[in-house]
């Protein structure tokens, strides 16, 4: 039964099925886990491996993501990895072997919840949920990474028990649903734990709610900077103590700084360890540690790049904490005159989020996304820019990121750097322009 009037296709493209979730559901963010766990429940889902991690966090999930699955795919270990939002395709959310899930395959597992759901109304993101499990349990996988994606303990990943739990980092934003403190929102991530199973936090300013509500539901913590979890830096490099399931403590040593944020790869290291997933004392785990800190990007976090003989560095730091983490990194990088193409949602705090970066940025470029209903207003963002925040010398408007771009690009010396940041969609849109010169460069 589609439900709604609608009859089932496989033959939709996965671009005609994006379109109809966007339209169908009314709510782009619906917290709750009755709908889809009843769907679940008629799709006949199981656990979607034979190990899975959840991963909640304001900042940092998708990079203790990106360092699991490289580790185990090191190990020659069937790992399928869910991620959120995407970048240039939605495929990006859905990997097994550390490969995108083609098309056809997402199609079908679209096709098959539209025919479970009945009358029941998901959300895009439900829906896509939904979907990665089944392609998960298809595919009879080793470890299954999930990355939560909003809050934790009625986001649609939390149907799953996850046999680890990480939270990576705990601040404020989304704060409509989250709740206006880091103690509501700590308790919101604290959902994912479970019984007697772990939970490791890689946030060292622990709110006053987190252990509190980790007791109370019988979770066995892990907290970055306690005696069984630590790390400190020698000139030989990070050393990083962990403790395995039976309390057994190990150290890992001559670890490089990794790319992606520092809490977030030993937090995956911590996790791999409590699953059985790395084995101390071998040399090619420390290796295989040393080569994935060394070697491990992600898309849009401090990504840098060279388009039309111009540095460009991107980062969708769009909340205050990501954007402070932003503000240190460029600190530490020759980056000569800073051009900012900056656009983000309108229900983000963006005085907090500019104000670390007003005194490294030159001209702000400040771009409208026209097509996404929640984004600020350029005009709104420009007088928050102008009102409030000192050092700010040079701003422009521009409708769309295209041209912001452009004219930024036009503006800057080659010792330059276009800081391209803020919502997922502004480093999207960038990257959309990166990849369409590099297609038409192909092609001549």
């Amino acid at each position: 039964m589609a439900g709604l009037g609608e009859c089932v296709s496989t033959e939709r493209s996965l671009d005609e099925w994006l379109s109809l979730l966007e339209a169908r559901h009314p709510c782009e963010i619906e917290l709750g886990l009755e709908r889809i766990a009843e769907v679940g429940r008629a799709l006949k889902l199981g656990p979607p491996a034979t190990k899975t991690i959840a991963v909640a966090g304001t900042n940092g999930k998708g990079s203790a993501v990106a360092i699991m699955e490289a580790l185990l795919l090191r190990q020659g270990r069937r790992v399928g990895a869910y991620t959120s939002p995407h970048l240039l395709r939605y495929n990006e959310r859905v990997r097994i072997d550390g490969q995108p899930v083609g098309d056809k395959a997402l199609c079908q597992a679209f096709a098959e919840i539209e025919a479970a759901r009945g009358a029941i109304s998901l959300s895009y993101f439900e829906f896509g949920t939904l979907a990665a499990l089944l392609l998960f349990q298809q595919a009879k996988l080793d470890v299954a990474l999930l990355e939560v994606g909003l809050g934790g303990r009625l986001d649609a990943v939390n149907i799953v028990d996850a046999d680890v739990a990480i939270i990576s980092s705990i601040a404020l934003d989304h704060e409509s649903w989250l709740g206006d403190s880091r103690e509501q929102i700590a308790l919101e991530k604290a959902g994912i734990a479970r019984a007697n199973r772990p939970l490791i936090c890689g946030e060292t300013d622990i709110p006053a709610t987190l252990l509190p509500q980790l007791k109370k539901c019988g979770a066995r913590p892990y907290l970055l900077g306690s005696s069984d979890f630590c790390y400190h830096s020698t000139e030989q490099g990070i050393s990083l103590t962990c403790s395995d399931s039976s309390g057994e403590q190990h150290t890992f040593t001559q670890l490089p700084a990794p790319h992606l944020p520092l809490p977030s790869a030993l937090c995956a290291v911590q996790a791999l360890l409590l699953l059985g997933e790395l084995v101390p004392g071998k040399a090619t785990s420390t290796q295989s540690l040393q080569e994935v800190f060394s070697q491990t990007f992600l898309p849009g976090r401090l990504q840098r790049l060279l388009f039309c003989n111009k540095n460009i560095v991107l980062d969708v730091a769009h909340n205050p904490a990501a954007a402070k983490l932003l503000a240190h990194n460029l600190a530490n990088l020759k980056v000569g005159r800073i051009h900012a193409l900056f656009s983000v949602m309108a229900d983000k705090d963006i005085a907090a989020i500019v104000a670390p970066l007003c005194h490294l940025v030159s001209h702000w470029h400040i771009a409208a996304l026209p097509n996404i209903a929640r984004a600020a207003r350029a005009a709104d963002i420009a007088d928050v820019l102008q009102s409030g925040q000192p050092g700010v010398t040079a701003l422009s408007t521009y409708p769309d990121v295209k041209a912001a771009m452009a004219e930024a690009l036009k503006q800057m010396q080659p010792e330059d750097t276009l800081l391209g940041f803020g919502s997922f969609f502004t480093v999207a849109d960038i990257l959309a322009v990166v990849e369409s010169a590099a297609q038409l460069e192909d092609m001549t």
